[in-house]
């Protein structure tokens, strides 16, 4: 509940903030790639100001999570051999709470060994 609260909290000032500076910036801007030539570019392209600056947040954002996602390759790499590792020690595990709980078979006659005193060979 806190949790939904913060978000409208925080994102209801910035989706208004948002629309007011989509509002008051509308005029078309010349965007060019052309770094040779500013007078006569090969390549313009005119929209938004505000649309230009959304487009370069959302793009920001992915370039970021890209980025992050690529920076943890190592750490769920290492998760999932230690989730390997768990699963297989768990199954011993079972395994061996198995053969002790089954009952053991009773030992054979003449098998065990006696427990009778035995002297030892005269020297």
């Amino acid at each position: 509940m806190v949790r939904k609260i913060v978000a409208v909290v925080i994102l209801a000032p910035l989706a208004i903030l948002m629309v007011m500076f989509a509002v008051a910036n509308r005029a078309s801007v010349p965007i060019s790639l052309d770094p040779f030539s500013s007078e006569a570019p090969a390549f313009t392209l005119h929209a938004p100001l505000f649309i230009v600056l959304l487009v370069t947040l959302v793009v920001g954002v992915i370039a970021g999570g890209v980025g992050a996602w690529v920076g943890q390759a190592k750490w769920r790499r290492t998760a999932r051999a230690l989730a390997r590792d768990l699963r297989a020690a768990r199954a011993d595990a079972e395994d061996a709470h198995r053969r002790l709980a089954a009952p053991s078979p009773p030992p054979a006659v003449g098998s065990t060994p006696s427990l009778a005193y035995r002297r030892p060979p005269a020297a």
